[in-house]
């Protein structure tokens, strides 16, 4: 077994802490989990506030919510297009990667097919070289 690294290895191992939280981050917010778990918060949130009997911590319209859902949007965009970048040079590097496994691949078979074909010819030389033989001998 190889311990050589593969393209994905080797990216991880580059990425400082601030890029891995924030490609968790966006894997996170990028879920269903998370939408569920977000709607579930909202629809208590307003619950609680239109059916509280003494205290509302934020009234209808809930201006509260607004900002809380706003600055989760500040944050989420840098935060999902940082990931989205880094996902880009992801690619590039597995596209890399392919692209030289290929031209290896490609340099392999043609050495392959020059072998092959030297070993057919040598063969068809010795079958000749048989042919004229057996004529050379049956002529006797």
């Amino acid at each position: 077994m190889s311990n050589k690294k593969n393209w994905h290895d080797q990216h991880k191992e580059t990425l400082s802490f601030g890029s891995r939280l924030a490609d968790s981050v966006a894997k996170g917010m990028g879920s269903w989990r998370f939408i569920i778990i977000q709607t579930i918060l909202v629809m208590l949130w307003m619950s609680l506030n239109v059916l509280a009997f003494t205290h509302h911590w934020d009234v209808y319209p809930f201006i509260l919510l607004n900002l809380v859902f706003s600055t989760q949007a500040a944050y989420a965009a840098p935060i999902i297009m940082m990931a989205q970048n880094r996902q880009n040079d992801r690619d590039r590097a597995q596209a890399l990667s392919d692209y030289e496994t290929n031209v290896e691949a490609k340099l392999e078979i043609e050495a392959l097919t020059i072998k092959l074909n030297t070993i057919e010819t040598e063969k068809l030389d010795k079958i000749i070289k048989m042919l004229e033989e057996m004529e050379s001998n049956s002529k006797k």
